[in-house]
């Protein structure tokens, strides 16, 4: 006679490690599904060499970002070509000279290539001398010329520095800016969020409309009233500190709606109920429970946020509300377009736009890849 009521036998443990996602962690599954996505992998290989980028920015920049040489010379092209035309190697560029023909629109000596002073380039060159993470001497620069001479890739200002260092130095005070006002804005939306939606009731009654007073605030208006606050004396690392404050106060109410939404689904799942009725302390119940299953959602907003506090701090930077100098940051380099005549002369001072696109390309590519790899549907 055959035994229904018996159990099946387990799966053996090769059958288990052989299946489609068998034996894989979380992260190993939201690894696997990014890979997938070619634009995911696109945006994060470029975070990465942002991030870089920022860290080293002394190193990566080929000559001092204060220097000065001719104001507003174009770039100058990499060249593998002598002044014969015969093939050169390794790659040059022409030292950058006035002539004596004046540019028809501003009456200034036409500048361009001296093709009797060529300049060799190479990797890992000597140049200007900086500290490295502030504390190492160093002179090592990525690509530059081998002589230490002056080369401007992609020209100088008006008051001759060169715009592609400047660039790669400014994009370490961006990023940080963006950085670390998304994580401030993280950590209180995400918070204040959860904490809102799981006690619900009167609480969460008076939390949502202090959340919808700070959203009802015109954000633009009142960064520029509160930036304008701070005296032009004051130092750049508290100017740069309060310009932090005020991004992370007005940007936080949106996360913490996000959050909350999330959490008063969570909330009145069965492992939740389960956990309240054993005696599970709210705080654990919040932190343990409630928080791993919003972290998917926190870490796509926090990749779609960091854009738009770079543009955020772009824009203000070019209105003059964000940083000062002797700081550099994108948004205090587009100053110099604000003349469309300037612009329409020397375009390549549009060069940090270029940077700016790539930033926001970058991390929402990341971001979108994220959330399909994060989606568990």
């Amino acid at each position: 006679m055959l035994a229904f009521d018996s159990a099946p036998p387990p799966p053996h443990e090769e059958t288990v490690k052989n299946l489609p996602g068998g034996n894989e962690s979380y992260l190993s599954l939201v690894w696997r599904r990014l890979r997938r996505s070619w634009t995911g992998m696109i945006g994060l290989i470029l975070v990465c060499v942002l991030i870089l980028m920022s860290i080293f920015a002394d190193f990566f920049a080929p000559m001092d970002p204060k220097a000065t040489d001719v104001g507003f010379a174009p770039p100058q092209m990499i060249s593998f070509h002598d002044k014969e035309g015969s093939l050169t190697f390794p790659p040059r560029v022409y030292a950058l000279g006035e002539s004596e023909e004046l540019d028809p629109v501003t009456f200034q000596p036409i500048v361009g290539p001296d093709y009797d002073n060529p300049r060799n380039l190479g990797f890992f060159v000597k140049g200007a001398e900086y500290k490295l993470f502030g504390l190492i001497p160093a002179s090592r620069h990525f690509f530059g010329s081998v002589d230490g001479q002056p080369v401007h890739f992609l020209g100088t200002d008006k008051f001759g520095r060169d715009v592609l260092s400047r660039a790669i130095i400014g994009s370490r005070i961006s990023l940080t800016i963006a950085l670390t006002v998304v994580f401030i804005v993280t950590v209180i939306g995400t918070t204040v969020g959860m904490v809102s939606g799981y006690f619900g009731g009167s609480f969460d009654t008076w939390v949502q409309r202090f959340v919808e007073v700070v959203l009802a605030f015109p954000q633009l208006p009142l960064y520029l009233a509160l930036t304008s606050l701070i005296p032009v004396t004051a130092p750049t690392n508290v100017f740069l500190g309060f310009v932090i404050i005020v991004m992370s106060a007005l940007g936080w109410a949106q996360m913490s709606r996000e959050v909350r939404g999330k959490t008063l689904a969570l909330a009145r799942i069965d492992y939740v109920r389960a956990a309240m009725a054993v005696g599970a302390t709210d705080r654990r119940i919040i932190f343990q429970h409630i928080f791993p299953n919003v972290m998917s959602h926190v870490i796509v907003a926090v990749t779609l946020h960091i854009p738009s506090v770079v543009l955020l701090e772009s824009f203000l930077g070019f209105l003059g509300f964000a940083v000062k100098p002797p700081l550099i940051s994108w948004g205090l380099m587009l100053q110099d377009t604000a003349n469309y005549s300037v612009i329409g002369t020397y375009p390549w001072i549009l060069a940090p736009v270029g940077f700016v696109l790539i930033t926001v390309f970058a991390f929402n590519a990341l971001g979108d890849g994220l959330r399909d790899a994060v989606d568990p549907y």
